[in-house]
């Protein structure tokens, strides 16, 4: 059975009506109500006559202590000293015998002084060439390919002081000096070598 819609029910039914549109247009006359801040808000001081209700007072001058930690420096220690220099080796070469004239040596004994050295720069050509070849004009080394009284090394170099390179003294010796005036400076610089490597 189909009750009467009643009084009470058509008070209630307007009421909620009414609260319901008054919410609606509240958040549309007024979006910034409820939990947002409103754009008509005023600062305390415009409410109030231009006084503010707090005032807060910095005193004007204050001191401020800074405190460093310390700490100690310690210097390196001084590099050590750079070994000591070793005194330059000295190789002298034993007197040379008065060569035989018209010798190999006695060529080389005038080669020398023509180029203004002394008796101890012959006395070292003699210990040099006595040892690389004997001052034999054909001696040969099989292994290394060096020929002649200063072993030039290929012998064809010796070509550059004469055609005769392969028998004549005199060419070789002046070619001979020639390789060690330019490369050691003097036979004794040329000995020296000999005496430290070996070879020069």
């Amino acid at each position: 059975m189909h009750r009467p819609f009643s009084r009470s029910h058509a008070s209630l039914f307007v009421f909620a009506f009414t609260a319901a549109s008054a919410f609606v247009l509240v958040n549309v006359v007024d979006p910034y109500s409820g939990a947002t801040a409103s754009p008509y808000f005023q600062a305390v001081g415009e409410r109030f006559g231009g006084q503010d209700e707090q005032s807060m007072f910095v005193a004007s001058g204050f001191t401020n202590t800074i405190t460093r930690d310390t700490f100690t420096y310690t210097a390196a220690p001084p590099p050590p000293p750079p070994p000591p220099v070793e005194a330059a080796k000295t190789f002298s070469a034993p007197t040379a015998a008065i060569p035989d004239p018209g010798s190999a040596q006695a060529y080389a004994a005038g080669a020398v002084a023509s180029r203004g050295w002394g008796d101890d720069q012959f006395n070292c050509l003699v210990s040099l060439w006595s040892r690389e070849s004997g001052w034999r004009v054909n001696a040969a080394n099989s292994s290394s390919g060096a020929y002649g009284i200063p072993q030039a090394l290929p012998g064809s170099k010796m070509a550059s002081a004469g055609s005769d390179w392969e028998t004549n003294a005199a060419t070789q010796i002046e070619w001979g000096l020639g390789y060690i005036s330019g490369r050691y400076g003097s036979p004794c610089g040329a000995w020296a070598h000999s005496e430290d490597a070996g070879w020069y």
